[in-house]
């Protein structure tokens, strides 16, 4: 009469659970990362940073543009192509660092497609690397816009009390809380990329030791 026993590794048992719940957290990841480009594309062209609606002369400001009411409706001024040539210079460098921030989140989609190309860890890390040169930008230019606050062209909306760092009578607008909450998607996604990466370098199989996953013994 014979028996058979079964050992099964519970390393392996780990490493498949972990392949398994990895590729939907991936999936998750890459979402995400698609809807921060999104985020801060949106935050990056809408002249909804800071704005007074209902001063002596309301307006809306962006990165790059403003918005001033009349009787006819809403004139806008600004350009993308004439960023270099703002006067506003706090204003211009968080233009120009934000938009920096939307050309790496969307290299970082782009790198995406690696992955049928590559090894997941290589593309892991490229995407990470470039989120967080992103997110580094994206927090940069948010810090930097509010400098430019002390400007005539702000004073003239937001009122003779605005200074660098105080926006007068103008309140934040949502695209500005959109930014904000970009740099914590940014960290998040980040971070997730990384780990992503390195946890699947430390599963990988050393090639010297042969797998003992079952044995056979007769009685």
């Amino acid at each position: 009469m014979g028996s058979k026993i079964e050992y099964v590794d519970s390393s392996q048992i780990y490493a498949t659970n972990y392949v398994r719940n990895s590729k939907a957290i991936g999936v998750l990841w890459a979402i995400f990362t698609i809807c921060y480009a999104i985020i801060i594309v949106v935050a990056f062209i809408t002249p909804e940073w800071i704005g007074n609606v209902e001063g002596e002369n309301p307006g809306k400001f962006g990165l790059w543009s403003v918005c001033y009411a009349d009787e006819n409706g809403e004139i806008c001024k600004g350009r993308l192509d004439t960023i270099m040539t703002m006067s506003n210079k706090a204003f211009q460098g968080s233009a120009a660092l934000i938009g920096l921030a939307v050309v790496a989140s969307i290299l970082a989609i782009c790198a995406m497609m690696l992955f049928f190309f590559c090894h997941s860890t290589t593309v892991f890390h490229v995407c990470a690397w470039l989120q967080l040169i992103s997110g580094a930008c994206l927090m940069a230019g948010c810090a930097i816009y509010p400098v430019g606050w002390s400007e005539s062209d702000v004073a003239k909306v937001c009122g003779d009390k605005t200074d660098k760092f105080d926006p007068g009578d103008c309140g934040f607008r949502w695209a500005y809380l959109l930014a904000a909450i970009g740099c914590l998607d940014a960290i998040i996604l980040t971070t997730l990329a990384f780990i992503l990466a390195t946890r699947h370098v430390t599963l990988q199989p050393e090639p010297q030791y042969a797998p003992a996953s079952l044995y056979k013994g007769k009685n």
